[in-house]
């Protein structure tokens, strides 16, 4: 694991273009897959039909690509560390590729470069490039733009 620290939001705009790290492993079991689909009534076969998808075209069942997404979140706020801010919140994406699909048990991790930081009212916009992926293999899972908002 590798990780950037900035004392406050606008330590951003000095970091433009630079690789902020990479988080630790984790892993998303079949019990998360499942209530995930609970939580967005997606219970497609290929995600919680365990015997189903054995023969399935990816042998096992996979984590919905939103739940993947989900996990970005999480990933960044291990790699990127604003130390003085009143608050962070996710702005939005302005990219998203499920590149390949993520079984249950397979350690992933993240990495993130920052592409764009820019003054806001009250704090910093900023936007990274972040990608899961197999921690074992380095082949991506998932990339994302990720926009987000640290306020001072």
């Amino acid at each position: 694991m590798r990780s950037t620290t900035v004392p406050t939001p606008t330590g951003l705009l000095d970091l433009v273009g630079t690789d902020l790290g990479t988080s630790g492993t984790h892993v998303v079991t079949q019990e998360q897959i499942n209530l995930f689909a609970d939580v967005t009534g997606d219970h497609q076969w290929i995600h919680v039909d365990a015997a189903r998808a054995a023969d399935g075209p990816f042998g096992t069942t996979i984590a919905h690509g939103f739940l993947t997404l989900a996990l970005v979140p999480g990933l960044l706020a291990e790699i990127l560390v604003v130390e003085r801010s009143s608050m962070g919140v996710n702005y939005g994406l302005d990219r998203v590729r499920f590149v390949r699909p993520l079984p249950p048990g397979v350690p992933v991790r993240g990495s993130a470069t920052l592409m764009e930081a820019k003054p806001i009212e009250g704090g910093v916009q900023a936007k990274a490039a972040v990608t899961v992926e197999f921690a074992e293999t380095g082949t991506t899972c998932c990339v994302a733009e990720v926009l987000f908002r640290y306020y001072t």
